[in-house]
């Protein structure tokens, strides 16, 4: 199951903020992140993990439902990197 949005605001929430004020908290992190991404910058949380920028080149691609060649855009895509001790704590090394 995925964690949502509004599982994050609950959470905020039990931590003693009012619930307009969790989610006006969310709200302003997602688009801190968003605008910064939007500007090429990348966003590091300590411990966490990197949230990057790439520029993908026009390529050549397939359709797979029809077979048919096509041509890919050059586009950017948003990449994430988790940190070490994320990756730790995912493996249950300590």
């Amino acid at each position: 199951m995925a964690l949502t949005k509004s599982d994050i605001v609950a959470k905020v929430h039990e931590l003693g903020f009012t619930k307009k004020k969790s989610v006006e908290v969310i709200e302003s992190l997602l688009e801190i992140i968003k605008s910064t991404l939007e500007s090429g910058d990348d966003v590091l949380v300590s411990g966490f993990g990197k949230f990057c920028v790439k520029n993908k080149q026009q390529r050549r691609g397939r359709n797979p439902a029809t077979g048919s060649d096509l041509i890919l855009r050059e586009r950017k895509v948003v990449t994430f990197k988790c940190s070490g001790k994320l990756r730790s704590r995912i493996n249950g090394e300590t």
